[in-house]
């Protein structure tokens, strides 16, 4: 008797979420091209372009790639909500988010891969550059563990991009809509659901940094949005790191902590203005959230904590961070 072979299709390695928002065509298809460079065939890769409502389609450059995406476009919602939409349609076993006018950088993502084929972790964390140049030389990877035991010794990056990570382990974990730093409340949720973690120091993401990307625009009103968008972010997991188990509690309060200790710095560098300062640290003391916690997280968190502890270190702080980071 034959057996009867299935027309089901294979399950692609990786699914590639690209958000897309008038960041020009020319960057896209170059995103796209470092993905196709990879030793991944066609079948073991899902590229899907979410154009969140740009002012121009970059469809008529995307014509030579019309076998190789799935390109969507839908009304202008926000990054958020195209990561979301691109989540609802991905169907890989794992899940790589890249923005548009990123791209991957081939010797150490393919270490990446190499990883994940082996060891199946849960989520593969890698590093960034800003440089144009590929690194190069050995990738190392640590031992396995679990999110909350990394989270509860380490700091993290945010970037979700930084994330290789199984699309069993996601549930339904989504962007909030309409947020700057979506990032910061979505990563710790995803490692926490971390059985096994891996981490490497393959770059094997290219960070360009534009001078008016969400991350670098000075306008004012923005600059207060984002502010307060931190703190509704550290809020919402710091309610939330009451209702986990001990081991996750705890490495959520790391997080919850080292989130507080750069909004505080943020406030400083970027409104230079005390009074503004205040009261931001009165509410977050009517929280609980200040004083930070006297916890021996890293060598600048202890300082900084001591700083901030008196009236004499927050003036010394006001005054100079904002030249520190001028000079940076």
């Amino acid at each position: 008797m034959q057996s009867q072979q299935s027309n089901t299709p294979a399950q692609p390695l990786v699914s590639f979420i690209i958000a897309y928002y008038d960041v020009g065509p020319q960057l896209l298809c170059e995103c796209i091209d470092s993905i196709l460079a990879l030793s991944l065939r066609p079948s073991e890769r899902e590229i899907i372009v979410i154009d969140d409502g740009s002012t121009q389609s970059p469809l008529p450059q995307l014509q030579q790639y019309a076998d190789q995406i799935v390109y969507l476009r839908q009304r202008n919602a926000g990054l958020s909500a195209a990561r979301n939409r691109g989540l609802q349609m991905a169907t890989g076993q794992y899940l790589q988010f890249v923005d548009a006018d990123d791209y991957l950088i081939k010797s150490p993502y393919e270490y990446c891969l190499d990883t994940v084929r082996r060891q199946q972790p849960d989520i593969l964390m890698f590093d960034f550059t800003t440089g144009e140049n590929e690194p190069a030389g050995v990738f190392t990877t640590d031992d396995p563990t679990s999110g909350a035991e990394y989270m509860s010794h380490s700091n993290i990056h945010a970037m979700a991009c930084g994330y290789l990570f199984k699309l069993s382990i996601l549930g339904q974990l989504r962007f909030t809509p309409g947020i700057y730093h979506e990032d910061e409340e979505f990563t710790p949720q995803l490692l926490l659901r971390a059985e096994r973690v891996l981490s490497t120091d393959a770059k094997a993401y290219f960070y360009r940094q534009r001078p008016h990307s969400i991350t670098t625009e000075r306008n004012v009103r923005k600059m207060l949005k984002r502010l307060n968008d931190t703190k509704q972010v550290i809020y919402r997991l710091d309610r939330m790191a009451d209702t986990l188990p001990p081991d996750e509690r705890r490495a959520m309060q790391r997080r919850v902590a080292q989130l507080t200790m750069d909004y505080i710095y943020n406030i400083i560098v970027q409104t230079q203005n005390a009074h503004y300062l205040n009261r931001r640290l009165t509410e977050l003391r009517s929280k609980g959230l200040f004083p930070l916690p006297d916890r021996d997280y890293t060598l600048k968190y202890k300082w900084f904590r001591r700083l901030t502890n008196n009236s004499v270190g927050l003036s010394l702080l006001m005054k100079a961070l904002p030249r520190f980071a001028k000079e940076r």
